[in-house]
């Protein structure tokens, strides 16, 4: 292969099993799972060699935009585009879409790489080895998949039915399992000849577009058209939503892979896991001698198998085995490790409850482009909340109809502007914004600014707020 391949990230799912640290508002994707960077920066850096990918294509939805570009700037990693669903239309058309506007930017010839950004997978020379062999197969045709030789039965995943060697090269798919029960897994195991499905795949953007054309025309359609239709906003593309929700809710297995002849397969047998659920995170991670797996703060005493995670507060545990505890500052979720799977059900049941659906949407702590905000303490009529500017950043020039604001000054040096009035404020300064002034706040310094924000007045929702100037495309 001399030509790059073009990395295309899905980076728009909103992984429940992995609740309570996971969560619409900041998914799986963009969490530090398993080191120190998240899962989505983890895929970046695994497409970051110039000599054989060009820059990568993200495909999310509207609301992780901010999330996308700061992860990606982090890295100093470059973007060849950022495209945005206006709604969730599962992997057919996103993938669909990223090839159409691959075929405009790169060319129909262009090699996908196509990426899933929550997957836990180590670089060795097994997996670059399979990259070529892959992206070899897809330029002469093939849309080839990568199936994870199996190590036990797993009920998890798909699999694949194919005669694929590693080291062989891409070998002809025969069918597509689903994801079977235990006695299922245990019997294909045995028998050899099948393979993990690991939603990774290599395809020429034109070989894929032509196979939509016949297999799954509606979709082709919408993608097109949402692309053709589609918008520049700041740094990101918006496909056209009147086009792209025409398309149909149908993954890219079933739409086009199960139907296709023209799927192939490599085996590989590089260390790779979807984290799907708690269990596959303690199966992936560094163990103690007892198998536990612990994050954050926590205190075990005679406890063995279990994953015990914390963001927040200090979690001590006695007398357990197999048993995860997953905790963040607002919930806290107790169970049997090897249940894990069940999350998702769990999810279901706080997310039909008016009361507790919120746990499943948002954090205690929001992530803007600007910053960031934690909620602290909130009751009738007022509500406290620490607010974090990163440097050479300000919120937008906004007013509100129902609330006053205090803010007090903990670190750093900010800039507030209230009815076109400038002042600067230090460390355990503060200031007062009456009930419907305009105002804004910047942080002009070199280092991160920190202030408490006590809101008081009748109604304290996000959605009290007037943008009127707004450098992220807001108002």
């Amino acid at each position: 292969m001399t030509k790059l391949i073009v990395p295309v990230i899905l980076a728009g799912g909103q992984g429940t099993r992995l609740w309570p640290m996971s969560r619409a508002a900041r998914p799986k994707q963009f969490l530090a799972l398993t080191g120190s960077t998240s899962l989505f920066q983890q895929t970046l850096h695994r497409v970051a060699d110039p000599a054989i990918y060009a820059p990568a294509i993200v495909i999310t939805n509207s609301e992780y935009r901010f999330i996308v570009a700061e992860q990606a700037a982090e890295l100093a990693a470059p973007l060849a585009g950022v495209l945005l669903e206006p709604v969730a239309r599962n992997t057919a058309v996103a993938i669909a879409a990223a090839a159409a506007f691959a075929s405009k930017r790169f060319g129909p010839d262009a090699v996908l790489h196509i990426l899933p950004s929550d997957h836990d997978v180590v670089i060795d020379a097994g997996y670059r080895d399979a990259v070529q062999q892959a992206a070899s197969a897809a330029a002469k045709g093939s849309l080839v998949t990568f199936g994870i030789v199996p190590t036990h039965p797993e009920t998890g995943y798909g699999y694949i039915k194919s005669r694929a060697q590693i080291g062989a090269g891409a070998s002809p798919v025969e069918r597509f399992v689903e994801k079977p029960d235990l006695p299922k897994a245990e019997q294909m195991l045995a028998e050899g000849g099948y393979l993990w499905n690991s939603g990774m795949f290599m395809i020429g953007a034109g070989a894929f577009l032509d196979e939509c054309a016949t297999l799954a025309p509606e979709t082709l359609a919408a993608a097109r058209a949402s692309v053709d239709a589609a918008k520049v906003d700041l740094d990101f593309i918006r496909l056209d939503q009147a086009a792209f929700e025409t398309a149909p809710n149908i993954s890219v297995d079933y739409a086009i892979f199960e139907k296709t002849t023209k799927a192939a397969v490599i085996a590989v047998n590089f260390a790779w896991s979807d984290l799907g659920s708690w269990d596959a995170v303690w199966k992936n991670a560094a163990k103690d001698a007892a198998n536990n797996v612990t994050q954050g703060a926590v205190t075990l005493d005679n406890v063995n198998g279990s994953l015990i995670v914390s963001d927040h507060a200090h979690i001590a545990v006695s007398g357990l085995e197999d048993v995860a505890v997953i905790a963040t500052s607002d919930a806290i979720y107790v169970g049997k490790l090897s249940e894990a799977q069940k999350v998702g059900a769990m999810v279901k049941t706080l997310r039909a409850a008016k009361a507790t659906a919120p746990l499943t949407e948002i954090h205690k702590t929001a992530y803007r482009p600007w910053g960031g905000y934690s909620s602290v303490l909130s009751g009738e009529r007022f509500q406290v909340k620490r607010l974090f500017v990163k440097p050479g950043k300000k919120l937008s020039l906004q007013k509100h109809h129902h609330r006053a604001e205090h803010w007090i000054v903990v670190r750093g040096t900010a800039e507030v502007t209230i009815d076109g009035t400038i002042t600067t404020l230090s460390e355990n300064q503060s200031i007062y914004l009456p009930l419907g002034c305009t105002h804004r706040l910047t942080n002009p310094g070199k280092i991160e600014l920190e202030l408490i924000e006590v809101q008081t007045g009748s109604y304290l929702g996000e959605d009290d707020i007037i943008r009127i100037e707004d450098e992220f495309g807001r108002t």
